[in-house]
């Protein structure tokens, strides 16, 4: 019997994951073994986790298509195999990811969107570049969705992500080269098991037009219909994200986002240094966070590091030329 699969979704949200990703109770145990018989199909990948729950939440992410199901899968553990060196010391205390959750890399906003959907906060500005790595960046983001996608109902409604671009100088993006934004498209439109509704682009200059620009050839058709290029228009953002949902900064009526709150949440009252989320993902335990408005908060007890540093592929990805010469 399945249904632990389904235990904590509300009605509405067992109902979209019907109507809106195929999804079929009395289908499920079935659809999810179709997915775990092809492992045997790529021996070059180490598939390291094929639980239930976990191939769950990649039928979700592809609406149930079992062979894009297993393609997403066989990518998302191919990424972390050809970037081991990303993936070595995944965990919240890690120096690198704990900057950037510390400097608001990502902001997560307590309450969803009107749909459900998690909110999550890019203040690009913000990346003070003496101090994180694009990489670390990227690592403090997948990190964080990790935990969030944990929680089913996230699973069938989505993210959405909004990039606040004002003060983001010419020489901050100038430091966006190919080889990084590839990595950053890799990492999360082709290998990790999340829906996102909507990309917003807010107060973005003609620098950062230019780039998107030259990154779209490497986007996927559905990715490019759902980047909005709002400007200092917030009008339309208020259109397809309701402004009781977001902060000040984006004409929103909740207070200014306090950049310190998704990194306090996941370093969190109970947290040790122990506390690490490999790739083996051993001993998952939930907590409802106290004061967080019940919100579940995701904290992995420790686990094995798969990484032999003796087998890190080190990408020279900062060396490739800058999309934006400052000549």
């Amino acid at each position: 019997m399945m249904s632990h699969l389904h235990a904590g979704l509300s009605l509405d949200t067992t109902e979209k994951a019907r109507l809106e990703l195929n999804e079929n109770p009395d289908t499920l145990h079935h659809d999810i073994q179709l997915v775990r018989d092809m492992i045997v199909t790529r021996p070059d990948i180490g598939f390291l986790r094929t639980d239930d729950d976990f191939i769950l939440r990649f039928l979700r992410a592809r609406k149930f298509d079992q062979m894009e199901t297993f393609r997403l899968l066989a990518q998302y553990f191919q990424f972390r195999q050809q970037n081991l060196d990303m993936f070595q010391s995944f965990k919240v205390d890690d120096p690198g990811i704990k900057r950037a959750l510390m400097d608001g890399f990502p902001g997560v906003l307590e309450s969803p969107d009107q749909h459900g959907r998690k909110i999550l906060l890019l203040f690009a500005s913000n990346w003070d570049q003496t101090r994180n790595s694009f990489t670390d960046i990227l690592r403090a983001i997948l990190l964080s969705l990790e935990v969030l996608i944990e929680n089913p109902e996230l699973q069938i409604n989505g993210f959405i992500l909004i990039i606040d671009w004002s003060n983001f100088s010419f020489k901050q993006a100038s430091k966006l080269t190919p080889n990084i934004l590839r990595l950053a498209i890799e990492g999360l439109q082709d290998s990790f098991p999340a829906r996102f509704g909507g990309i917003h682009f807010v107060n973005q200059p003609w620098y950062i037009h230019a780039m998107f620009t030259i990154i779209k050839p490497f986007l996927k058709d559905k990715t490019r219909k759902r980047i909005f290029l709002h400007g200092n228009n917030l009008n339309s953002l208020h259109q397809l994200i309701l402004p009781d949902c977001l902060p000040s900064e984006f004409g929103g009526t909740l207070p200014p986002y306090d950049m310190g709150m998704w990194a306090r949440t996941l370093l969190g009252p109970d947290f040790n240094d122990d506390t690490e989320y490999t790739l083996t993902y051993d001993a998952l335990h939930v907590r409802e966070n106290g004061g967080g408005g019940g919100e579940k908060e995701m904290m992995m007890k420790r686990s094995q590091s798969v990484a032999e540093p003796g087998r890190l592929r080190h990408n020279d990805r900062d060396t490739s030329s800058p999309l934006l010469s400052l000549d």
